[in-house]
């Protein structure tokens, strides 16, 4: 830019700043103020407005970590404001707020004397509409720290109430009636959208020139002494390039009113239900002011909890909603992690979303709206087709650190071939604001533009920033036809997605999982979290299938409310920023403690059904949830106890030796795996060279993201925990003991073999108070595998073990669900967990070592930021190898490990609810149906990855079968291809053809 220019545009800024700001407002006249400090928890208006208050003066401090304090403003309108032309009266608030990300800082929600909401007080919409002659107002303002500060990622102590201190944290700076100048308003308006575009415009071409012409004789018509007398002569000189149209070939962006408020992240939920009140309370008198806005939400669960704290509030939503103004999207419980959720957790998600969606306003999101989550797993495509979906809309892609995404408009394709249009806003923000610098990054980054010419910007401050404001629409309608700037038009996602769809009959194609290479450390942080979730998921199938069972055999009471009710708080705990770790101590204090309380009504609803089904008695039964055999028992029922004998260590020299039929077992004095002979294939997977089973600590000092990220550098360098404090064999003989101790932590691990399959059971107990340090359970063995399998939502994703591109270099960290699988061609050795997610496989290092493939799988990890106490104390993993493992026998072992089969006592066994005849094809999940009915749901899938027909036999008596969507809706396919039932339960099957990961919904009538 020319020193000209330069200079010019300083004039500009400092005039805009120093002169227009302040004389916003005309007037300025005081209020009384009054004020009471909540002693704890939040409590509601009625509780509030009871309280006893007493008088408070601007400028005094208030407010303690998390605390609330209600401030009641009365007052008098000053005679004739309401007569100004051209003015507003309104309430004019700082709460003491920074110049820090509004969303991470005081905020505060307005009442009426009545109970009703007027509206949310946010940094960046510090006002309030005043249209009586009186003021009497209740300010509901939250003290709420910033956590994140400027994200240094230091450790702090204010994410926990425990240790964050009473101390007051803000300073009331204003509380008080202005007289806000339209006129002035509107020139400020002009001006920013103005000096924005100059910033774009390429100093040498003629717009440039004109646009920054026009603002300079703007300025020269303002009087400095008198803003107020001159604001509509600037605007005079302005208006003529506001006029000058776009260009037909401008791009355009539908701008959609949004507001992305984490469930919970560096505050609790309890927080987060009164951010979306803040927000959508401000949505709503944006609505009622403005023809044209259109807000769009995702997230069920925030409407829930709305229509339970705020009914009326609630009321004025669905009202917006009839409307078309207040748009829900997305279709899910929450905007959910889709890399750990489970496969029917990640169903349910959908199932839950649109339910409430269309019971509550009879209306159903097409777009799946995912703008922040870590990574999108390659099962999602065919999960949103499954739920009745049509488009995906993410963001988060843009944050890779190596390679950059080659499209934003486009078809996902995922593992069964399913494809999903799909986009990723080229604004690159889910928070934008409009500006000019945001629009021309869109039109400048769109990687479509030879074929298409339009995307979406999602507008509005995230986070209990209060969403989007008056400022932000004004910007939209002045970009609506510029010279210079892509057209903006404001609208719904529909009618984006609608659009694009038209426009682009033929957008390119990206297969498999949408990894984000970053956030890597997500898989791993926050490890009683993990746990919590991914026993809870078990224990709700077992739940599920045992109270089916007992409804259809017994006519016992199905517990619909109450599992419905148990399903949404584990939905709750897989938002993105609660399952992968990454929020503050008191979220995952209350993560944990909801998980125990869902173990424990789970719990009881399995026993109740099992003693249904069983009937009273003294016999030792075995009950298997799980659909494939376990312990001797046939898969889905529960069968007569079957004594095994299990397999003893026994010491041999200097080693331990476990002898299976199967595989051998061996490991050295310090209690490490040097043998493992597959003597089925007669193969030695482990070199002693290079021992097994071996825990490996690195460093973990991210540069920034801490609890989010893993860095390359820090997995280059580990040390491997060799020596042991002690090695001796269980007290019942059949594993060994080894126990190792490093820094300040103590580690326990337990070896055993299972006596059914030969698989090496490997407990790790840790006591673990390190700090920024990750601890890995290394497999080094000898197999050249060119590619792993790693269990994902139904069905498997295969990754590349080499690090030939950028792209497969960038995946140093991955995600598994309950087993990976390294494959030598059809000879494949199974890695099951119980808990654990975050995976590592790669070549061997030296010149050996392409002829070796080391598995490691992360056990748990000790960030300082957002929780400077991440995962301090005890945990417990369990991992299982299995050489010579197929694909079903990976999967198998998976649920052996997650779903084991208990002992129960009754008067006799249950026959499976299911059989079916191929282990290729493995049942999800078996329930009810939510419509009453008494029909029994089941979810299957193709595991094996190939084409595969099936005959599924119920144990009950059935009438007919229909194959449905997600959402239990009749589906058109070709999936059920026979059916004979009989009355006599059981006699008879029908068949199922699934082609490769394929996953289907049957109603089988009763």
């Amino acid at each position: 830019m020319h020193r000209n220019d330069r200079l010019s545009l300083q004039r500009i800024d400092r005039l805009s700043r120093d002169r227009l700001v302040a004389a916003m407002y005309r007037d300025r006249a005081a209020l009384t103020i009054e004020a009471w400090e909540v002693p704890g928890e939040p409590v509601p208006f009625a509780e509030a407005v009871a309280a006893a208050y007493a008088p408070f003066e601007v400028g005094t401090r208030w407010g303690r970590p998390w605390g609330t304090v209600w401030f009641h403003v009365t007052g008098e309108v000053p005679a004739g404001w309401h007569d100004a032309p051209g003015t507003e009266v309104e309430l004019c608030v700082d709460l003491g707020f920074d110049a820090s990300a509004p969303g991470f800082q005081a905020e505060a929600l307005v009442f009426r004397p009545d109970g009703s909401i007027v509206k949310a007080i946010e940094p960046r919409n510090a006002m309030v509409p005043i249209e009586s002659a009186t003021v009497d107002l209740y300010i509901e303002a939250a003290s709420n720290p910033s956590v994140a500060g400027t994200f240094t990622f230091a450790p702090t102590p204010l994410g926990d109430p425990a240790t964050a201190g009473t101390d007051p944290l803000y300073r009331l700076q204003t509380l008080e009636l202005g007289l806000l100048d339209r006129e002035v308003w509107e020139l400020t308006q002009d001006i920013w959208t103005l000096r924005g575009l100059v910033d774009q415009l390429d100093p040498d071409r003629t717009r440039h020139a004109r646009v920054l012409a026009a603002l300079g004789r703007a300025v020269d018509a303002l009087d400095p002494d008198d803003p107020a007398g001159t604001a509509t002569a600037a605007r005079a000189e302005l208006a003529g390039v506001l006029a000058s149209p776009a260009a037909a070939s401008s791009h355009r962006i539908t701008a959609v009113g949004h507001a992305h408020i984490d469930s919970a992240w560096l505050w609790p939920v309890r927080e987060t239900v009164r951010k979306v009140a803040r927000t959508f309370s401000n949505v709503l008198d944006l609505i009622e002011r403005d023809d044209d806005f259109v807000f769009a939400a995702s997230s069920a669960q925030q409407y829930a909890w709305i229509k339970q704290h705020y009914p009326d509030l609630f009321a004025r939503i669905v009202t917006a909603v009839q409307a078309g103004r207040f748009v829900p999207v997305g279709g899910m419980w929450v905007e959910s992690d889709t890399n750990m959720p489970g496969s029917e957790a990640l169903a349910r998600q959908f199932v839950e979303g649109k339910r409430f969606f269309l019971e509550e306003f009879g209306v159903e999101p097409l777009e799946v709206w995912l703008p922040d989550s870590f990574g999108y797993s390659a099962a999602l495509p065919q999960i949103i087709a499954e739920a009745g979906s049509r488009w995906f809309l993410t963001q988060k892609i843009s944050w890779n650190e190596t390679n950059r995404m080659p499209h934003h408009t486009f078809l996902w394709e995922g593992i069964d071939g399913t494809r999903v249009f799909t986009h990723f806003p080229p604004v690159d923000t889910y928070n934008s604001e409009l500006s000019g610098a945001e629009l021309a990054r869109a039109e400048r980054q769109f990687g479509e533009k030879a074929d298409a010419g339009s995307s979406l910007a999602p507008f509005g401050w995230g986070d209990g920033g209060g969403g989007p404001t008056r400022e932000m629409i004004a910007a939209a309608r002045r970009t609506a036809d510029l010279e210079g700037s892509p057209k903006v038009r404001l609208g719904s996602p529909a009618q984006f997605f609608s659009d694009a769809e038209a426009e682009y009959a033929a957008p390119p194609v990206w297969s498999g999982e949408l990894y984000l290479e970053y956030h890597r450390g997500a898989y791993s942080a926050q490890a009683r979290t993990k746990r919590g979730n991914r026993r809870s998921e078990h224990l709700l199938r077992a739940a599920e299938l045992w109270a089916t069972l007992a409804t259809a055999r017994t006519g016992a009471p199905y517990p619909a409310e109450r599992l419905r009710s148990l399903w949404q708080t584990v939905l709750l705990q897989q938002f993105h920023d609660i399952l992968p770790g990454t929020s503050i101590a008191w979220v995952h204090q209350q993560a944990e403690a909801e998980y125990a309380r869902v173990a424990a009504e789970l719990g009881d609803i399995i026993d109740t059904s099992l003693q249904t089904l069983t009937g009273p008695g003294e016999r030792e039964l075995t009950a298997n949830a799980a659909p494939v055999p376990l312990a001797g028992s046939a898969a889905l029922g529960v069968a007569a106890t079957v004594r095994t004998a299990p397999l003893r260590v026994r010491a041999d020299d200097d080693t331990w030796v476990f002898n299976h039929p199967r595989i051998t077992w061996t490991l050295d004095a310090r209690g490490r795996v040097i043998g493992g002979h597959d003597r089925i294939a007669d193969r030695e997977l482990v070199d002693p060279d290079r021992p097994a089973g071996v825990l490996q600590l690195f460093r973990d000092t991210p540069r920034e993201w801490d609890a989010w990220n893993i860095d390359s550098e820090d997995t280059t360098v580990c040390t491997e925990l060799a020596d042991a404090d002690e090695v001796r064999p269980t007290d019942d003989g059949v594993g060994l003991i080894v126990r190792r101790s490093f820094g300040a932590s103590r580690i326990e691990q337990e070896f055993r073999v299972d006596a059914a399959t030969g698989a090496l059971d490997i407990t790790v107990r840790a006591d673990w108070h390190e700090r920024q340090k990750m601890l890995k359970l290394a497999f080094p063995l000898q197999l050249r595998a060119e590619q792993t399998e790693s269990e994902i939502q139904f069905g498997h994703l295969t990754r590349s073990v080499h690090a030939n591109t950028s792209w497969d270099a960038a995946k140093f960290e991955t995600v598994a669900h309950r087993w990976l699988r390294l494959a030598e061609g059809a000879y494949g050795v199974s890695i099951a967990n119980d808990a654990s997610y975050g995976h590592d496989v790669h070549h061997g290092a030296g010149p050996s070592g392409g002829r070796h493939t080391v598995a490691r799988v992360t056990l748990v990890r000790a960030p300082l930021f957002p929780d400077p106490g991440s995962d301090q104390g005890a945990h417990e993993f369990r991992v299982s190898v299995l050489p010579g493992a197929d694909v079903s026998e990976a999967v198998a072992q998976g649920f052996r490990l997650n779903l084991p089969a208990t002992t129960v006592r009754g008067a006799s066994p249950v026959a499976p609810a299911l059989e079916v005849d191929d282990p290729g094809v493995v049942v999800e999940a078996v329930k009810l149906a939510d419509d009453g009915s008494g029909d029994v749901i089941v979810r299957l899938y193709e595991a094996r990855g190939s084409r595969r027909r099936a005959t599924i036999r119920p144990g009950f008596a059935w009438t007919e079968v229909a194959q449905t969507d997600l959402l239990e809706r009749p589906a058109q396919g070709e999936v059920v291809r026979s059916a004979t039932p009989t009355a006599a339960a059981g006699s008879a099957g029908f068949t199922v053809q699934l082609e490769r990961f394929q996953l289907t919904t049957v109603r089988i009538r009763r």
